[in-house]
C-alpha cells in the first residue's frame, strides 16, 4: 500500500527551510506503452502500426539507461490475461515495474452513453466487470495503484440531467468493483472535457470530492480496515495537460491533492491553456508552471513516480521521452540550487521584499548573469 500520510505533514518556516535544504525528489520516470504503438487520430492517417505487447516493451529497453523505470498499460488493450506473463517476464528481466494497469472505459461502442455512470444497466454492469478485471491484473502484478480516467462519462447538453444520481452511479460502480477485489488503491485522473463536452469529476477539487465519496461507499472488511488505519484507497493522478485544459494553476492544484494526502501519481506533459488535449513534451509550453510544480512537490516531500504522458506524433517517441526526462531533470537541478532561505524570507515578508523572488528566478534561469543587475540582498535582522 502507498502510505500517503507524509503529505499531510505541516512545517513551520524553520522546519520547511531544513526540509528544502535536505530533501530532493526521487526522479523515477514511467511511461505509457500505448504511445509506442498506433499513433492514431481522427484528423490524419495512422502514423505507426499496432504491435504485440512484446514489441511495445522491446522499445522500452533502450530508454532504461535514460531513467525510465516504470511502465503503464491499458486493460484489455495493451495488457490482458493472454499476455500478462510477457509483462511479468519483461519486468523481472529488466528491473522495470508495471505501476498501473488502467481499465479502458472510453473506447468501446457499448460505452457510448457512459461506462460506470451509464443509466443502461447491462452497460454499467459491463463497466464494473471491466474495472474488476483490471483490479485483478493490478493485484496479480503487484502494481502501485490502478489509474481510472472517466473520459466517456459526462454530457454535452446539461438540461434535465440528474447530476447527483449520475455522479453517484459512477462512484458506486467503482466502489462495487473495489470491494470485489479489495486492497487495491485507485488514482482518478481528472479531465474537464474530451471526448465528452464535460466530464464527470473533471477537475482537481472535484477529484478530491470523488475520492471521499467512493471511500465512504466501500463495505469490504479489508477495505474498511485499511481506511481505519489511515490509508487512502482513492487518490489522484493529475495530468498537467488536463489541468491546463481546465485553466488550473499547476502548483496550486498539485499542492491541494497533497494537502488532503491523496496525490498517488503524477502525469507530465505540456499544454496551452484550454483547447484540445495535445500531450506535448514536458516544458514545450509553460515551463515555468512545470518548474513551480516541481518546487511545490519538493516542499511537501512527494515520493511518487513522475509519469511521462506524451503523444509525440511528429518525432520518434523515444526522443520525445528523452527530451521530457531531460526537461524535468534540468528543472529539478535548478530548483535544488535555489537559495531556499531567500525564497522563504521573501514569501514571509512580502512588503519588504516585493519583487525579490522574481529577481532570484530570473537569475536562476539565465545562462549567464554577467549582464544582469546585482541580485537584491536580503536585510538580515
Amino acid at each position: 500500500m502507498l502510505d500517503l500520510k507524509y503529505q499531510a505533514v505541516r512545517r513551520t518556516s524553520e522546519e520547511l527551510l531544513v526540509h528544502l535544504q535536505n530533501f530532493q525528489l526521487d526522479l523515477r520516470f514511467s511511461a505509457g506503452v500505448w504511445y509506442f504503438g498506433n499513433l492514431s487520430s481522427r484528423f490524419h492517417a495512422t502514423y505507426n502500426q499496432d504491435q504485440a505487447a512484446y514489441h511495445l516493451l522491446e522499445k522500452i529497453v533502450p530508454l532504461i539507461k535514460h531513467g525510465l523505470q516504470g511502465v503503464e498499460a491499458h486493460y484489455p488493450n495493451e495488457i490482458n490475461e493472454k499476455n500478462i506473463d510477457i509483462y511479468r517476464d519483461f519486468c523481472n528481466a529488466y528491473n522495470v515495474k508495471l505501476i498501473s494497469a488502467i481499465p479502458n472505459l472510453s473506447y468501446d461502442a457499448q460505452f457510448r452513453f457512459g461506462s460506470l455512470s451509464s443509466p443502461i444497466k447491462v452497460v454499467r454492469k459491463a463497466a464494473i466487470e471491466r474495472v474488476k478485471e483490471a483490479l485483478e491484473i493490478n493485484k496479480m502484478l503487484q502494481t502501485d495503484f490502478m489509474v481510472l480516467w472517466p473520459g466517456i462519462d459526462g454530457y454535452e447538453n446539461p438540461f434535465g440531467i440528474d447530476f447527483i444520481e449520475t455522479r453517484t452511479r459512477f462512484a458506486a460502480g467503482l466502489a462495487e468493483a473495489m470491494d470485489q477485489v479489495p486492497g487495491i488503491q485507485v488514482a482518478l485522473e481528472p479531465k474537464p472535457y474530451e471526448p465528452r463536452g464535460r466530464t464527470l469529476y473533471g477537475t482537481t477539487p472535484e477529484g478530491l470530492l470523488f475520492a471521499e465519496k467512493v471511500e465512504g461507499m466501500l463495505t469490504n472488511p479489508v477495505n474498511r480496515e485499511l481506511l481505519a488505519q489511515g490509508f487512502k484507497l482513492v487518490g489522484l493522478n493529475p495530468e498537467i495537460g488536463h489541468m491546463r485544459m481546465a485553466q488550473e494553476d499547476l502548483p496550486y492544484a498539485y499542492s491541494m491533492a497533497m494537502e488532503y494526502g491523496r496525490l498517488m501519481h503524477t502525469h507530465w506533459n505540456s499544454q496551452p491553456l484550454g483547447g484540445f488535449d495535445q500531450d506535448l513534451n514536458v516544458g514545450v509550453v509553460g515551463p515555468e508552471q512545470a518548474e513551480a510544480t516541481l518546487y511545490s512537490l519538493k516542499m511537501h516531500g512527494y515520493q511518487g513516480w513522475l509519469g511521462i504522458d506524451i503523444w509525440p506524433e511528429r518525432m520518434p517517441v523515444e526522443q520525445g521521452l528523452i527530451n521530457s526526462i531531460d526537461a524535468i531533470r534540468s528543472m529539478n537541478e535548478r530548483i535544488n540550487s535555489l537559495d531556499h532561505e531567500y525564497i522563504i524570507t521573501c514569501l514571509q515578508d512580502p512588503e519588504r521584499y516585493a519583487g525579490y523572488l522574481e529577481a532570484l528566478l530570473i537569475r536562476a534561469r539565465a545562462q549567464s548573469t554577467v549582464s544582469l543587475s546585482p541580485l537584491p540582498k536580503l536585510q538580515k535582522p
